[in-house]
């Protein structure tokens, strides 16, 4: 489990660049698969501080914003990569739900259902 830590910086969906964007999704499989951004990475919560060599593989030049349903679990996963030093990372406030009512676009990984916020 991720150790308390200090929070992170936050961003709002509308205030995020509309491309070139380093996201980290930390939602459970069953969400990313309804729906998510087409450009993220996803690595669940509980699984990051096992994966977080993976985070490597995101652009170094620039924030990696993490998003989960709501901001909670991704808020705290921005915080443990920021006090660990592993990326400069902020909280995507509102999360996906956030990201859907902007209109951003969506992609699913469940066969004839269109995606869906979960």
């Amino acid at each position: 489990m991720l150790d308390r830590v200090e929070s992170a910086p936050t961003a709002s969906v509308a205030d995020l660049p509309s491309t070139g964007l380093a996201l980290l999704d930390v939602r459970e499989p069953e969400e990313w698969a309804a729906g998510h951004a087409p450009e993220a990475v996803h690595i669940p919560l509980g699984e990051l501080p096992a994966r977080a060599a993976e985070l490597a593989e995101l652009p170094d030049d620039q924030p990696v914003y993490v998003v989960c349903r709501g901001g909670g679990r991704s808020a705290h996963a921005a915080a443990w990569l920021n006090a660990a030093g592993i990326v400069e990372a902020v909280n995507v406030a509102g999360g996906m739900k956030s990201w859907e009512t902007e209109g951003r676009p969506l992609v699913g990984e469940r066969y004839g259902a269109p995606p869906e916020v979960l």
